[in-house]
């Protein structure tokens, strides 16, 4: 009752912070284990372009995996959330055992069909003679420790979703830090190169997968991940994978995304426009997942506030999210105006890719300062349970606009790789436009409703 007392009179920008902190922690180490890996295989003496480049070609398998743990993850979690606040514990962790069981089920499939098919997925990527055996080579060894990452991206939601915040951030931190000795000493010390970076991420993945499973079956946890509980059932089952099949959508669609970019980019601008994409996706990510973490704050204080009438402070709430993300953002977008080769030459020491990136930068991240605009308002309307047209504003960027433009654009520009790169900014800026318009629209109409409602 007082956390609710507090959340409807604290200090909106107090309350933020608080909130915002642990998840922007928990991104920034998501981002660690995403990058980190590129870092290191960058700076390879003699084959760290090509080696990079072989990894990024990996995405889209890696998003498809990351897509799979989110259909039982992100959908089994809440539904166990609205179980437990029925009171209704015995079906929380039938929740928990069913969607468990799933993520194993899709880790046999996912692990079977794409070690084989790797080496001609990869090639329909964009591999070339050159990188492929890098790719295949961290391919099939992330793909074989694929249960451990379902289990962590899928089971650690269960964590959050019991309130045990600091054990579901701990799980990551772990991993990363892991992840962050390992890889050094498993690439350069015993000399393994990109199968030493593959290795170091799967042990990595593998404790955090023990801490989970120990935690979910310990006496510490609410819900008890047990044995009697992972028989399938249709009507516990389903319901989840409803739910979680939105975020599935959202996750793979990155997945579609980047073998667009790379497969046109390796047609008109070979290895090393392939190379430089690499290097932008974890530049991109810099830039989206902090904003995420701010939005897991604000999203808390405008979803409580909406529901108790506290118009007042719901759009104090927003704007305070909303300024932080444009301000981040632009801050971040001028740096890299400025300074683009020094942010391409921390992925790799290669001088060509580090050239190439850094010309890329200015091209592909031309509107970069937009997301800020975009990600909050998107962020938002699911915060004030509109789910439906923040679903529809996502994919107003990747799947309406940006896909198309990468095959569009070419058409019209002789530097046809320039093209590749230049749907990114217009994708940006016009998803932004729309989504703010949208959303400020919606959102000073339902003020200006809820204040007449209460004075009525």
């Amino acid at each position: 009752m007082a956390a609710k007392q507090d959340m409807g009179t604290g200090s909106i920008k107090k309350l933020m912070v608080q909130m915002a902190v642990p998840a922007l922690v928990g991104q920034v180490i998501n981002l660690l284990y995403n990058i980190v890996d590129r870092i290191y295989i960058g700076h390879i003496p003699e084959i760290g372009g090509a080696a990079l480049t072989g990894v990024g070609l990996f995405t889209p398998i890696l998003m498809l995996i990351t897509a799979s743990a989110m259909l039982a993850g992100a959908g089994g979690a809440p539904r166990a959330a609205i179980a437990m606040g029925q009171g209704d514990k015995d079906r929380a962790e039938k929740i928990l055992g069913n969607c468990f069981t799933v993520l194993m089920i899709l880790a046999v499939l996912l692990t079977s069909v794409f070690y084989f098919a790797a080496p001609t997925l990869l090639r329909w990527f964009g591999a070339s003679d050159a990188t492929l055996p890098y790719a295949v080579t961290y391919g099939r060894i992330y793909i074989l420790g694929s249960v451990f990452v379902l289990t962590v991206m899928g089971m650690n939601t269960f964590i959050t979703t019991q309130g045990f915040a600091k054990i579901s951030m701990l799980t990551t931190i772990i991993g990363a830090v892991i992840n962050i000795i390992l890889d050094p000493i498993f690439i350069f010390v015993f000399d393994m190169g990109v199968a030493g970076a593959a290795t170091a991420t799967v042990l990595s993945q593998a404790v955090s997968a023990i801490w989970i499973l120990r935690f979910l079956t310990g006496k510490q946890t609410i819900l008890r991940l047990q044995v009697k509980n992972m028989k399938l059932i249709p009507s516990v089952i389903l319901p989840c994978l409803g739910l979680g099949i939105s975020s599935f959508i959202m996750v793979s669609t990155e997945s579609i995304l980047s073998i667009s970019f790379t497969s046109s980019l390796s047609r008109f601008g070979g290895d090393v426009a392939v190379g430089a994409m690499t290097v932008l996706t974890s530049i991109n990510q810099l830039i989206t997942m902090p904003l995420s973490g701010v939005c897991q704050g604000g999203q808390p204080l405008i979803s409580y506030n909406f529901g108790a009438k506290k118009f007042d402070r719901v759009k104090e709430a927003f704007f305070c999210q909303f300024g932080v993300c444009v301000a981040y953002t632009t801050t971040f977008w001028l740096l890299l105006m400025i300074f683009p080769q020094v942010f391409a030459g921390i992925f790799t020491s290669d001088t060509s890719i580090v050239s190439y990136t850094a010309w890329a930068i200015r091209v592909f991240l031309a509107c970069g300062f937009s997301v800020g605009f975009q990600l909050s308002c998107q962020q938002a309307f699911m915060a004030l349970g509109q789910a439906k047209i923040s679903l529809v504003m996502a994919l107003l960027r990747k799947v309406i606009l940006l896909i198309p433009l990468i095959f569009i654009l070419p058409l019209f520009f002789t530097d046809k790789a320039f093209a590749v790169f230049l749907a990114e900014p217009i994708a940006d800026i016009t998803a932004a436009a729309i989504t703010t318009f949208m959303f400020f629209r919606f959102f000073l109409r339902m003020l200006k409703e809820g204040k007449a409602s209460q004075q009525a």
